[in-house]
């Protein structure tokens, strides 16, 4: 990489395409994208776009009315039922799927959905078994011991080197056949790649007979202790004693320590309290809050992209990208990486103002995906609608977030302090503000910088998705002008992005321009909306306030 450089007393977002690495700021080279949702028009059985609030309220509705379902469904007074997701329709039918305990004891292949109507009436119950839980004892006839024996002669016949099994629950197994009480025990080890890889043997408690077997990564429900979006969930790995950042449930996200060297994957980032960071900055390589920070953007726009494309991924194979932090000293950067297939972040000025910010995140995550998709050339005006395209994605991350320590905005990277003065790095509704971006397009727009020709793009989403003129959203004022003076209604950011994403991934190209921007997003337009739609529309009429006609 070149080294870095300040223009107009900022730093820029930029992509290596020489390398196919995609970085937050710029290196230098000028040669070689209210939370978002499903068109309309979907059938009344898809399921809805759902914010994370909307969601959180929901499983905690369930969890309230948990006992209450457990009886309607008719359980018996040993069986309780544990929240585990809750997904709604558009026609607002609601799932809610739940784990089962019986006399406190885990019921494995005791799961069951519960799907119930918008008026609030239960339609039926979706069941992993249809036998009822009910066991003569809950005292073992076999040790402990002897489970964890048999548990042990699985694991060798399977290679394991383990001398002892990480330990073993009593549960009632409801897998197969009649409900009993069992013993689950747990073997760990790893497999050659890393991967933290689990047997779990489940023995009759009454007469040691295995009952059955599995392969597993176990995964846990962690907390991340972030700099810029709070305490967060976070989908971790347990093997052993030990907490991973490792998301079997994305892909197989993970998230590794630097530790300030400049090459390599560095070290898996563990706890053993499966709790990561401290929520505050810290100049230690060894801190795990820039690591916590990294994990959450990963796993929002995972979702991010799943929930509102379908998209299963960044090259939508189901295969997780990983995130690098701490990577060098002081290091004012970031980037996407196609070689290594992974995200990079630096630690700032004086190692302190960590790069991993949500809309950063989904930044550079966007060019992995415009690289497997429309491959937009890293120069000209391929290049500024390559940068807008991460722009317009990193901010679609933050507001599908829905993190109450990190609004969406339409300003890019304004946490991560990258100016020193606490303005962001760019600004979407008038993009000029950053003191050399395009508001609008000019025969000579190609020859600027990719991170100053973005401009023009940027303020075209802003434009389509809230309309021109002045307006407060989430608390932050903007006052988008035309430049033609025209006014412009705006369509919501959630039609903004399918739009601005199918044009992406189905009518862009590897030298699309912005006058070929503008004919793939009416095409996408058409193809949603209609080409008779206001959304068509709006689309020519926001493109023409930035003077692409």
């Amino acid at each position: 990489m070149t080294p870095l450089h300040m223009r107009h007393k900022r730093i820029t977002l930029a992509i290596a395409t020489a390398v196919a690495a995609g970085t937050l700021l710029s290196t230098g080279l000028t040669t070689s994208a209210a939370a978002a949702g499903k068109v309309d028009n979907r059938i009344a059985g898809a399921p809805a776009g759902l914010s994370t609030a909307a969601h959180a309220s929901l499983m905690q509705q369930a969890e309230a009315t948990a006992a209450g379902t457990a009886k309607k469904i008719g359980l018996g007074a040993e069986e309780k039922l544990v929240v585990k997701d809750v997904v709604k329709d558009v026609d607002g039918t609601v799932h809610t799927r739940y784990e089962r305990t019986y006399a406190g004891l885990p019921v494995l292949g005791g799961d069951l959905v519960v799907h119930t109507a918008r008026s609030g009436k239960t339609e039926g119950v979706t069941r992993a078994t249809k036998a009822a839980i009910k066991v003569a004892s809950l005292k073992p006839q076999v040790s402990t011991a002897r489970a964890q024996k048999l548990a042990m002669a699985a694991a060798k016949s399977l290679g394991s080197a383990k001398s002892s099994a990480d330990g073993s629950r009593k549960v009632i197994w409801a897998g197969s056949g009649k409900p009993v009480l069992a013993y689950e025990t747990v073997v760990g080890g790893f497999q050659d790649d890393g991967t933290p890889n689990q047997l779990h043997v489940i023995t009759d408690a009454a007469t040691g007979k295995k009952l059955f077997q599995y392969q597993g990564i176990e995964n846990a429900t962690g907390t991340g202790k972030t700099l810029y979006s709070g305490t967060v969930g976070l989908n971790t790995t347990q093997s052993g004693s030990t907490y991973q950042l490792t998301d079997s449930t994305r892909g197989g996200h993970k998230t590794y320590n630097l530790a300030r060297r400049t090459s390599g994957t560095g070290t898996l980032v563990a706890s053993s309290n499966d709790v990561f960071g401290t929520g505050t900055a810290s100049s230690s390589s060894s801190d795990q809050t820039a690591a916590a920070d990294a994990a959450y953007g990963a796993q929002e726009t995972w979702d991010f992209y799943k929930n509102t494309f379908g998209r299963n991924g960044i090259k939508n194979n189901g295969v997780g990208a990983y995130s690098r932090v701490h990577y060098g000293s002081s290091y004012v950067n970031a980037f996407w990486d196609d070689s290594c297939f992974c995200m990079t972040y630096g630690d700032g000025s004086g190692n302190v103002d960590p790069l991993t910010s949500l809309d950063v995140a989904g930044h550079e995550m966007s060019h992995g995906v415009t690289s497997n998709t429309a491959g937009l050339d890293y120069s000209g005006e391929s290049g500024g609608l390559n940068e807008a395209t991460s722009d317009i994605m990193g901010t679609g991350v933050e507001f599908y977030a829905n993190n109450a320590s990190d609004k969406g905005d339409y300003l890019i990277g304004e946490k991560i302090n990258i100016n020193g003065d606490g303005t962001p790095l760019r600004y979407m509704d008038q993009p000029s503000k950053d003191g050399a971006s395009a508001d609008y397009w000019s025969s000579d727009v190609g020859d600027l910088d990719v991170h100053y020709s973005s401009g023009v793009a940027n303020h075209f989403f802003y434009l389509l998705s809230e309309g021109s003129g002045a307006k407060t959203i989430n608390g932050v004022s903007y006052d988008s002008p035309t430049y033609d003076g025209s006014t412009v209604t705006g369509i919501s950011r959630a039609k903004a992005l399918q739009i601005w994403y199918k044009a992406l991934t189905e009518y862009f190209t590897s030298t699309t321009d912005y006058a070929a921007a503008r004919q793939g997003t009416l095409q996408a337009a058409a193809d949603l909306y209609g080409s008779a739609s206001d959304e068509y529309n709006a689309v020519a009429a926001a493109w023409s306030a930035v003077n692409v006609n």
